[in-house]
């Protein structure tokens, strides 16, 4: 066995393409795959081992994973934050590392594309129908998850937004405000509106909102209407709700069907987002 292998959180998980190159273990767990491996499949991490790339990762795990824990490696994949291993002991107190994107939507649908026929390849291209790019938190993903699945599978149904999106201030806002842009967490350019993620449940500090106040000012200036969503809304069904009813009347729209079955699927998807 490879002396790199001391490095990894055991057990630790490889790739074999053939039953017969089955080995006894306990520190090793063995996945057998047998599809063809093209240009993109894998990633040299140094002493004469090959890694999975993250878009090969991603159809791997769609034959392990529901639809949701799929869409949400997909926003992780795509996003700028990682979450910790189970038995890491120093993890950060927001609860993930920040880090680059691993790769992209882009990347990721040219990856499914020569995979035609793998197992999981359906799942996976379905899944990344409704992946956004740029999240900035576990939380933040699970937002816009809410926002944008469609009604048929327990989301509010609002089209995908640009997230952590950066918005340039006019040379007047910026003289008035001090600043030359802010970056909104969850964006909809067409309909001028940003949802602003606050895991901040103290909002009584003076400091704090007028610092809300002014960046609402700011970008209102420029015609943006913003909507904060807080945590405590977030874990409540019910204020969740309302949230994104206030959403939708600003953008001029209805939020729901008499159609279907909304509220269990909406339950439904609350059980698997906020396990």
């Amino acid at each position: 066995m490879p002396t790199g292998f001391s490095e990894f959180v055991l057990p630790v998980h490889i790739l074999i393409g053939d039953r017969r190159a089955r080995f006894e273990s306990k520190i090793v767990t063995q996945h057998l795959f047998s599809g063809k491996t093209p240009v993109g499949c894998f990633m040299d991490i140094g002493d004469g081992l090959m890694a999975s790339s993250p878009e090969f990762c991603f159809l791997q795990m769609a034959a392990r994973l529901s639809l949701v824990d799929l869409i949400e490696l997909g926003y992780e994949l795509c996003g700028g934050y990682s979450l910790p291993l189970v038995n890491d002991s120093n993890v950060p107190k927001e609860g993930f590392y920040d880090r680059e994107p691993l790769t992209d939507i882009k990347k990721l649908v040219e990856f499914l594309d020569i995979m035609p026929g793998t197992k999981g390849v359906d799942k996976a291209t379905n899944a990344i129908r409704f992946v956004c790019a740029g999240s900035a938190s576990p939380m933040e993903t699970k937002l816009a998850i809410f926002l944008s699945m469609p009604l048929m599978l327990g989301g509010f149904g609002f089209d995908l937004p640009e997230l952590n999106k950066r918005i340039n201030l006019s040379k007047n806002a910026s003289k008035v405000f001090g600043k030359d842009y802010y970056v909104c967490d969850i964006y909809w350019a067409d309909k001028k509106t940003a949802v602003e993620y606050d895991s901040d449940q103290q909002h009584t500090g003076s400091d704090r909102i007028a610092k809300d106040s002014i960046r609402r000012n700011t970008l209102a200036s420029s015609g943006i209407k913003v909507i904060t969503v807080t945590k405590q809304q977030l874990y409540s069904s019910i204020e969740l709700t309302r949230a994104a009813q206030a959403i939708a009347k600003h953008m001029g729209r209805r939020l729901f069907s008499r159609k279907g079955n909304f509220h269990n699927k909406y339950l439904e998807l609350r059980k698997q987002l906020l396990k």
